[in-house]
């Protein structure tokens, strides 16, 4: 899923799920639905959206470009299902998906891995202290990563069987 564009131009008539509240205006988990935009000469970035919900119009001015990307994302799949899903499912979708390893799991991990080290050499001294580090640092990596892909998978796979058992009475599983 392409979360950057590369010209204002491309946003105009397509959907974008709001990331950031924007007060008075729209939530975060909100639909809009771009209906113009302009890009002036400094680089920022004037846009005119309806909220999908109310139907009301606004008018909204960004920074730049990519501070417009960070306030709305494009994503068809909500924009399709968007009426089967509560708000607080596409608020918990998006936190969870636009997560990025670096950004969300390096942190634990290097949390998980300290603690590692630290009980590994302070408790269990000698040669077999560094052999336990080791294998329990290779086992939280690899974990980390697994649970980092598991995690995209579950809410991608919740979203699905909610949208699929309110359309068409099938679960997904």
């Amino acid at each position: 899923m392409a979360l950057y564009i590369y010209s204002i131009d491309e946003a105009v008539d397509r959907k974008y799920v709001v990331t950031k509240s924007m007060s008075g205006q729209a939530e975060a988990g909100t639909l809009v639905h771009i209906m113009d935009c302009s890009e002036k000469g400094d680089g920022s970035v004037s846009v005119s959206y309806r909220v999908t919900e109310t139907g009301q119009n606004f008018n909204a001015d960004f920074a730049s470009l990519k501070a417009f990307c960070k306030w709305a994302r494009p994503d068809n799949f909500i924009a399709r299902h968007y009426e089967n899903l509560s708000q607080k499912d596409i608020i918990y979708y998006i936190r969870v998906t636009g997560r990025s390893f670096v950004s969300f799991y390096l942190p634990i991990l290097a949390v998980i891995l300290a603690v590692i080290w630290v009980v590994a050499i302070a408790a269990i001294k000698g040669m077999f202290g560094i052999i336990v580090g080791v294998v329990l640092s290779v086992a939280a990596v690899v974990g980390i990563i697994f649970f980092y892909k598991y995690q995209k998978k579950r809410v991608s796979m919740e979203m699905y069987s909610k949208v699929g058992s309110n359309s068409w009475g099938v679960v997904i599983k």
